[in-house]
């Protein structure tokens, strides 16, 4: 279970699920669920339940202080539990890959590895849209969920993007990995300069978080790790920007 250490934050209220029947009966109708918050340190049994029931379905169930729920809270009757809800089902890394099959298309993902800002996740997915991407790979833990805000940001993208949720980012890389694709990371002291590499296969972009860029294990398992040319006094591009310069480099070397 995780621990809520940060600031507070308001969360959309129309993706709020409040109190425990209500969380219950959504997790009994199989609701697309990203987050669930519960009072840190109270034992009622139905809370424990929840919690259960939650891992049990792969939700993640995070711990905070009564007062950030209480904040959150639309009804002020949460009852120490508030669910997080997405806007939309997810899919799995698969239905991506045979997306691209039935459209007889070689396979183009994105994955996001720990993308937090849920503006900069949407610019992301409109922009995987706007290339013909087959789909985004998100991981469950330390990254923005499919909430209202990503769906806004993405300007109607979210609705027709296939969108995976992944327990590991790095397991999804070997699975894609295994059906072909060759992995592409994105990186200030990339080696490989983004108009001289070889675009144009099967393809899965790595998109590194915010502030610190991919993750050590996801940067190993790349094939390949891509710089983008700058010639100004700034280092680098925010994340989504820079996500949208490669992709447009993809589909450009694709269209030939």
């Amino acid at each position: 279970m995780e621990k809520e250490t940060g600031p507070l934050r308001e969360e959309p209220q129309n993706e709020l699920i409040e109190g425990r029947n209500a969380v219950i009966e959504a997790l009994r109708a199989g609701r697309a669920i990203d987050k669930i918050f519960l009072a840190r340190g109270d034992v009622d049994k139905t809370l424990g339940h929840i919690a259960s029931r939650a891992r049990d379905r792969g939700v993640v169930v995070v711990e905070c202080d009564r007062r950030k729920l209480d904040f959150m809270s639309r009804t002020k009757a949460h009852q120490g539990v508030i669910a997080l809800a997405a806007v939309r089902e997810y899919c799995e890394v698969a239905d991506i890959l045979a997306l691209a099959a039935e459209r007889g298309e070689t396979p183009f993902v994105i994955l996001c590895d720990e993308i937090s800002d849920p503006h900069n996740l949407g610019a992301i997915i409109r922009s995987a849209e706007c290339v013909g991407a087959h789909g985004v790979v998100i991981p469950k833990r330390r990254s923005a969920g499919l909430t209202a805000i990503v769906d806004k940001a993405s300007a109607g993208a979210a609705e027709h993007m296939a969108i995976a949720r992944v327990a590991n980012l790095s397991a999804a890389i070997k699975e894609l990995k295994a059906a072909g694709l060759w992995i592409y990371g994105t990186a200030a002291d990339g080696a490989s300069a983004l108009w001289d590499t070889d675009l144009t296969g099967p393809i899965a972009l790595v998109i590194g978080s915010e502030g610190d860029g991919m993750g050590r294990l996801i940067k190993e398992n790349c094939d390949f790790v891509l710089s983008l040319p700058m010639k100004g006094q700034v280092s680098s591009l925010n994340a989504s920007a820079a996500a949208a310069v490669t992709m447009y480099e993809i589909l450009r070397q694709r269209s030939k």
